[in-house]
């Protein structure tokens, strides 16, 4: 599956950062990793920290499929409203889901600080509605999460184009998001994983797996047999094929990022991301070096080669909507590219075992815009569901979960 198109910058940034050696014997260690990118390097890293014995394996070089195309945005607001999911599954575990995604901000901070190269910085985040319609809904989405104890501000029109420079009803302010360079991040968990004595492996390609009680028998296409006792399925959007229902729609995002522009010119920019209440939104963030990543213009087409053909006009479209939206900033457009990524209906993502495969095959599908937040969450749940002891979003982030 052809995952991305175009120049994703991550990669023209960061070049071929590592190699890692493909699998050429027979291994035995207790939890695969079926998937080298941003979520499997997460899951990787975690459990050897945790003591486990874990190799990875990727069909690809390492960080090479959607991770080199994320825009990753890290925020605790997921694409579905708090309201939204509370009326689906509860008020209670709506909160649940927004705390975990704002625990996960921090605890990535926490599991990076020893990596002084990955782009990381606390931001704020800016979610403004599009068209006067969308204010009531906001409002309610604004009260709701002060009511659970999330930092937010409420900015009326005047407020926030005085602030921002935003022609806009209204906007919700919080304090709490952060940016990284997602390609780099993985290679330098996959790195800190080997010194604890872990396994990555690229270019090895799982063909077949099969576990019973005493625990997981996989074979790889290059004819070697890994034995584990748990395999974790982080294969991205590609992990679908693996089921026979179908829980998530496939789509494909674009984005483009400019030349580094000045601070001064970037003003509030430099520090806050920025994103809208119409869907598809548009969304943007600054790098480090007052570089601004701009996305959206999604849409449904999840065949590659008519993708690879949009990307110039959709980087268009986002160049147009960001100038409409700050017509005095000056930029230019350095690369543009585009993504697969894919949707639940819920918005919710899916860690742990599908009840057609057993309790010893796992899923980490950290689908959404929260992608990279949900998988630092799904670290803890899937080790949850190995250790077989509780977790607050367990039965949330299952595929037995009902609204």
């Amino acid at each position: 599956m052809d995952l991305k198109s175009g120049l994703p910058f991550w990669a023209i940034k960061n070049g071929l950062m590592h190699q890692y050696p493909t699998l050429q014997e027979n291994l035995k260690t207790q939890i695969v990793i079926m998937g080298g990118g941003i979520t499997g390097a997460l899951l990787a890293d975690h459990f050897s920290e945790q003591g486990y014995q874990v190799a990875v394996a990727d069909r690809r070089e390492i960080g090479w499929g959607s991770s080199a195309a994320s825009t990753a945005l890290l925020q605790y607001e997921i694409d579905v409203h708090m309201c939204d999911l509370a009326k689906d599954f509860g008020e209670h575990s709506a909160y649940l889901a927004y705390q975990g995604c704002a625990d996960a901000i921090t605890t990535l901070r926490r599991r990076t600080r020893s990596f002084s190269d990955l782009d990381f910085a606390m931001q704020d985040s800016l979610y403004f509605a599009s068209r006067d319609k969308d204010v009531e809904g906001m409002l309610e989405e604004y009260q709701l999460r002060r009511k659970h104890g999330f930092d937010a501000k409420w900015l009326e029109h005047d407020e926030l184009q005085r602030a921002f420079g935003i022609d806009a009803p209204a906007a919700i302010l919080t304090p709490l998001a952060a940016r990284i360079d997602p390609y780099r991040t993985a290679h330098k968990l996959h790195q800190r994983v080997l010194k604890r004595g872990g396994k990555v492996y690229e270019r090895t390609e799982i063909a077949t797996f099969n576990a019973d009680a005493s625990g997981v028998s996989i074979l790889t296409k290059g004819g070697h047999r890994i034995d584990a006792d748990h395999l974790i399925i982080a294969s991205g959007y590609e992990s679908q094929q693996y089921l026979t229902e179908k829980i998530a729609d496939n789509r494909s995002s674009y984005a483009f990022v400019t030349d580094p522009i000045s601070k001064a010119a970037l003003g509030p920019l430099a520090d806050t991301m920025v994103w809208e209440s119409a869907r598809p939104y548009l969304y943007m963030r600054a790098t480090g070096d007052g570089r601004l990543v701009i996305g959206g213009e999604d849409d449904d087409i999840d065949i590659p080669a008519r993708r690879d053909t949009k990307v110039a006009k959709k980087a268009k479209k986002l160049a147009d909507k960001l100038q409409a939206l700050f017509p005095r900033l000056e930029f230019s457009e350095a690369f543009a590219w585009a993504g697969t990524f894919a949707e639940t209906k819920d918005g919710l993502p899916f860690f742990g075992p599908h009840p057609s495969l057993g309790p010893r095959i796992h899923f980490a599908m950290a689908y959404g815009g929260n992608g990279i937040s949900y998988s630092v969450i799904g670290c803890d749940v899937l080790q949850a569901w190995i250790e077989q002891s509780e977790h607050d979003l367990k039965e949330l982030f299952s595929f037995d979960r009902r609204g």
